[in-house]
Order: C-alpha cells, then sequence, then structure tokens
C-alpha cells in the first residue's frame, strides 16, 4: 500500500513543535487499493501533544457518504466540534464504495486507516495508545467489524458505532430478497447459503470475543432504518463475554445524529466524555460527565 510522503507533518512531532499550532488538512492519502486513492481529513489541536484521537468513519448505506459530512456537515461531521472542544485529534476518513467495490473492501479500507494513524502518530502529535474509532450507520458497522476482528495493528482503545448494522442476518429472513443496501454490498440478492456465509463473516457479532476494547452504543429509539435491537443484542453479546458495552439511548430518536438536536442537544458532548474518560484522556481539555 502507498504511504506518501507528508514533509510538512513529518517535520512536526511533539519534541520539533513544542508550540505547535492548531491545523486542519484535507484530502491526505492514506493509501491506495484497487487504482483508488483513499483519502481523509485530519484536525489536530493547538499544542505540543500527544493528544487522544478518533477515527471518524462516515455512513451511507455503504454505497454513499463523504468524510466531510456534505452541504448539511451530515454523517459523522456533527461529531467534529463536541471532538474538538475537547481537545481531540480526529481523522475522517474515505473509503471504497460499493457495488463498485465489494465487501470486504470497506472494512480494509478502515483496517488500512488505522494502520496509517499509528505509523503517522507523531507527526500528527497523537497518542497511538489512546486511540478511538467511531462511525454512523454503515460506518458504525465498519467501526465495530474493525475492532471485533482486530489484531495487534489495528487495535483501538474505544468504539463508539452510532446506530450500526452489528447483525446482518438479522435483516436478511428467509424468503426476502435482501435490502438492496446489504445487497450492494456483499453483491448477492437472495439470502441463500452463500450469501448467509457472508452475512455472518461481514457481522460484527460474528465476532465478538473477550478482550475487545470498551464500546458504547448511541441509538435512537424511533430509527425505521436500523432497529434499536440492533444495539441490544450487540450490547447482550458484548456483556455475555465479559466487554463493556454502555448504551446511549436517544428517545425517539430518528436515524441519523443530525436529527438529535432537538431530542438531546449534549449528545455529542456526552459522547465525547465517555470517550476521554474510557482513554484516560489526559491531555484533553475537560468535557462535560
Amino acid at each position: 500500500m502507498k504511504i506518501p510522503f507528508l514533509p510538512i507533518l513529518a517535520m512536526c512531532g511533539p519534541l520539533l513543535c513544542p508550540t505547535a499550532q492548531a491545523a486542519r488538512h484535507t484530502d491526505v492519502e492514506y493509501g491506495v487499493a484497487a487504482g483508488e486513492s483513499l483519502r481523509l481529513d485530519a484536525y489536530v489541536p493547538d499544542g505540543a501533544g500527544p493528544f487522544p484521537a478518533v477515527i471518524l468513519v462516515h455512513g451511507g448505506g455503504w454505497t454513499t457518504g463523504d468524510k466531510s459530512g456534505g452541504p448539511r456537515q451530515a454523517f459523522i461531521a456533527p461529531l467534529h466540534a463536541p471532538l474538538e472542544r475537547a481537545g481531540f485529534a480526529w481523522f475522517s476518513i474515505n473509503y471504497r464504495l460499493a457495488p463498485k467495490h465489494r465487501f470486504p473492501a470497506c472494512i480494509e479500507d478502515v483496517e488500512a486507516a488505522i494502520r496509517w494513524v499509528k505509523a503517522h502518530a507523531a507527526a500528527h502529535r497523537v497518542d497511538p495508545r489512546r486511540l478511538a474509532l467511531s462511525g454512523e450507520s454503515a460506518g458504525g458497522h465498519l467501526v465495530a467489524l474493525a475492532a471485533a476482528r482486530a489484531g495487534a495493528e489495528t487495535r483501538v482503545a474505544a468504539v463508539v458505532p452510532f446506530y450500526g448494522v452489528f447483525d446482518l442476518a438479522a435483516m436478511a429472513p428467509a424468503g426476502a430478497p435482501l435490502h438492496k443496501a446489504i445487497a450492494n454490498l456483499l453483491g448477492r440478492e437472495t439470502p441463500d447459503a452463500p450469501a448467509l456465509v457472508l452475512l455472518r463473516e461481514a457481522s460484527p457479532i460474528t465476532h465478538v470475543r473477550p478482550g475487545l476494547p470498551p464500546f458504547l452504543l448511541p441509538h435512537g429509539t424511533g430509527d425505521r432504518t436500523v432497529a434499536f435491537a440492533q444495539s441490544e443484542a450487540f450490547q447482550a453479546r458484548l456483556r455475555a463475554v465479559g466487554v463493556s458495552c454502555e448504551l446511549l439511548v436517544v428517545p425517539d430518536g430518528a436515524h441519523g445524529m443530525i436529527n438529535w438536536n432537538t431530542i438531546m442537544p449534549d449528545y455529542g458532548d456526552r459522547v465525547v466524555a465517555w470517550i476521554a474518560r474510557t482513554l484516560g484522556a489526559g491531555g484533553a481539555k475537560s468535557v462535560r460527565p
């Protein structure tokens, strides 16, 4: 995988730039896969660091979406401001989309991004030991899957999947066509035997095992796209093997955190506070409990 030379960032590690300014970077290439440039946006706070950091993964049914949040600043973008207020660095990634790129392309890209952030942690004044993952919808599925199947190179310290699909097979009733988004992801139309193998392999709940990092699952009870029961079942599976997992319940919350502001205006601060506590985020600014 191609890792580009970033001369400005590489010269500004925490020892060389003790008074480094806050910085934003857009369209940084973190790899190349199947001929596509994989890019991320990044924010690094003011100061020497090293800072706790969160890798952000947008949703969009595995077929659409963008790291920037688009014109409405939707998808995962609502977390940018709470993270910045709390003194976190963040990296928001794009990944290969279906149906052009079928599973496992998307999860391979998330794992590549984790490795890239760890490899470039000093250049970005980031503490690789205090690294979290967060994603929403399809991105929630991807961060949960990345954490559940992680090895040493891709292990993180905390995971926050917003309204993720954790059990794809539960969304594939026998005798019915697969949901269009899942069909695009897997390249299968019906839940036949080969499709069921893929559904299980692509499901985070399949890979749950002891020793995974702590999870926080924000989910609205009014979600009509991904059932709230997905988060309840995933929490139960994690706790059954001794993994810490909390639910952040948004009463009557619909699918998409951009719709939550009128129901729970401080949901972003609550999420960031949980990440800070979980990472032991010394060096980050004080956040609300």
